[in-house]
């Protein structure tokens, strides 16, 4: 059978590690704050329950919107609405980074949850689209899962060395560049919706399957800080 260029070679590798990388950072984002926390209270002033709700503005969106984020993309294309939920993950990053006060890091958090719903469904959808055959597919999809199954236990190391060596902000701007990269491989490529429409198919659909990691970490409570 003739396999389209588009599904092989460099660009589907630059694709498969731009949707992973995708997974990866909303899902890093859930635990990454954690161990930032005692540092974040000193430089903004907040304490208590306030702290917790720079974890939980996050989380919150992310689970809640994440089955509607879905069908949005089954409606009107997965590719359209990954790439807004990328643009938004982005820009809430640095409004988190460069965030003057509590008010606007809670903030910042939630738009960060809010993108991370929109693309996170999207990612499993369009690398499953992408894939000529099963055992593409099967394996593509174990890429994906291993991606997100690495990034929970990430975070905190992530987020410890980050803080240690140029505070609190840089978990933040770790996200920019990686979303600039991740969105401009995204947006030049086709996308595969178009070259491969598969037929609806019963079971769970690719945005349960996305959430279930995502609605577990949601459920852990924060670290406690001082």
């Amino acid at each position: 059978m003739d396999i389209p260029t588009d599904t092989r070679g460099p660009r589907t590798a630059a694709r498969t590690a731009a949707l992973c990388g995708g997974y990866f950072l909303v899902l890093l984002d859930v635990t990454v704050v954690n161990v930032t926390l005692p540092s974040i209270g000193s430089a903004l002033h907040m304490h208590g329950a306030g702290l917790a709700w720079v974890v939980d503005a996050y989380t919150v969106p992310l689970a809640a919107l994440l089955l509607a984020a879905g069908a949005l993309g089954d409606r009107l294309g997965h590719r359209p609405i990954v790439l807004a939920g990328f643009a938004g993950f982005g820009a809430a990053s640095v409004l988190c980074a460069l965030a003057p006060s509590a008010p606007v890091l809670v903030g910042g958090r939630a738009l960060q949850g809010a993108s991370a719903a929109l693309l996170l469904p999207g990612t499993l959808a369009l690398l499953t689209a992408a894939a000529p055959d099963d055992r593409t597919r099967t394996r593509t999809v174990g890429l994906w899962a291993a991606a997100g199954g690495a990034a929970l236990p990430a975070g905190p190391l992530a987020g410890g060395l980050l803080t240690a060596l140029a505070g609190w902000r840089a978990v933040f701007w770790l996200n920019v560049p990686l979303i600039a990269a991740a969105l401009a491989v995204l947006a030049a490529l086709p996308s595969p919706e178009a070259a491969h429409p598969r037929p609806a198919r019963t079971g769970e659909a690719p945005a349960g399957k996305a959430g279930a990691p995502t609605r577990a970490a949601a459920e852990e409570p924060p670290a406690a800080a001082p």
